[in-house]
């Protein structure tokens, strides 16, 4: 990275820090394996075009569930949470990239969307949690990732402005929202968002995999 305009760094956490994608993808699965069930093959398919509430509902109907929905999402919520504390690590690249941004003095924090909690756990787990000042929620802040105010908020406690402040995201939506914010961007490469990479590469500034 060679801008001299960078002051400061706004990390997401998951798919770009933390490899944990993937557990979207396979939790469905998991949780049927977790109650002695075989799932159909292209369930992650299946379940990636609806909300947890609808996908419980499908698990329910299509495996002829005895459970509750609101058992079945609570089986999914305690894998997630299982995930983060005791399973998830880091991209490739990215304890090395954040001691180097250190060694410049740049001050780093994190924009999520997911939970502190966990996040917190999974930051510890993987020995990075000393490398950020601040962690900023959607939750918390009553915001997505569609609006800027997470963005603006971390500008904020820095004190900086946006064009001197990088965000780096492996999603696409994100980063139109950081770009469009005035932020330096940085597309994350990752597996997840490989059908929209010719596309992440075009909206942001630079792209990397942190290696």
């Amino acid at each position: 990275m060679k801008n001299d305009s960078l002051l400061a760094i706004i990390f997401d956490a998951d798919g770009t820090l933390l490899d944990s994608m993937y557990i979207w993808k396979e939790l469905g699965g998991r949780y049927l394996r977790s109650i002695d069930v075989d799932p159909e093959r292209n369930l992650s398919e299946i379940l990636s075009h609806l909300s947890l509430e609808e996908g419980c509902m499908y698990l329910k109907n299509k495996y002829e569930l005895k459970k509750t929905l609101q058992e079945i999402r609570d089986g999914i919520v305690r894998i997630i949470q299982d995930f983060y504390i005791d399973e998830v690590g880091l991209k490739d690249g990215v304890k090395n990239f954040l001691e180097s941004m250190r060694q410049k003095n740049i001050p780093m924090v994190i924009a999520t969307s997911g939970d502190r909690v966990l996040l917190n756990a999974a930051l510890e787990r993987n020995g990075i949690a000393d490398y950020f000042d601040a962690v900023f929620t959607c939750s918390e802040l009553e915001t997505n990732k569609r609006e800027k105010k997470i963005y603006m908020e971390c500008a904020k406690f820095f004190g900086l402005e946006p064009h001197n402040i990088a965000v780096f995201e492996d999603s696409l939506f994100a980063l139109e929202t950081a770009k469009s914010a005035g932020f330096i961007t940085f597309g994350v490469e990752d597996d997840s968002n490989k059908d929209e990479r010719e596309k992440i590469i075009e909206v942001a500034d630079y792209y990397t995999d942190f290696l």
